[in-house]
């Protein structure tokens, strides 16, 4: 089983700043999984954030937020951040950490495991 724990969460004023981490463990978690974060609002679906490969060279954004956040990937390959910068209130939602073998899956939104998630609140 894979474990993925989300943390970093909290309220920010509009144009603040934000980190956000995930740490797996597990004893079937690989180091080489695809992570990713994906976000959902009230009333709204499930989307994908921005996702990275293993070795961290390889970087994915949705439009909504390329340029404002950074995802990086801890040194020991089982944590992954999302430095958030520039928050407006339409990010505001449970932010979701996601890991897979397969990045197909992971930008697909349908990865393997799943953490519970952690709450971003933007205030205007």
């Amino acid at each position: 089983q894979v474990q993925l724990v989300e943390s970093g969460g909290g309220l920010v004023q509009a144009g603040g700043s934000l980190r956000l981490s995930c740490a797996a463990s597990g004893r079937t978690f690989s180091r080489r999984y695809v992570m990713g974060w994906f976000r959902q609002a009230p009333g709204k679906e499930r989307e994908f954030v921005a996702a990275i490969n293993w070795s961290g060279d390889s970087t994915y954004y949705s439009d909504s937020v390329k340029g404002r956040f950074t995802i990086s990937r801890g040194n020991a390959r089982n944590t992954v951040h999302l430095q958030m910068n520039s928050l407006r209130p339409e990010d505001t939602a449970v932010y979701y950490c996601a890991a897979d073998g397969s990045q197909q899956l992971v930008l697909a939104g349908t990865a393997d495991y799943w953490g519970q998630g952690t709450q971003v609140t933007v205030s205007s």
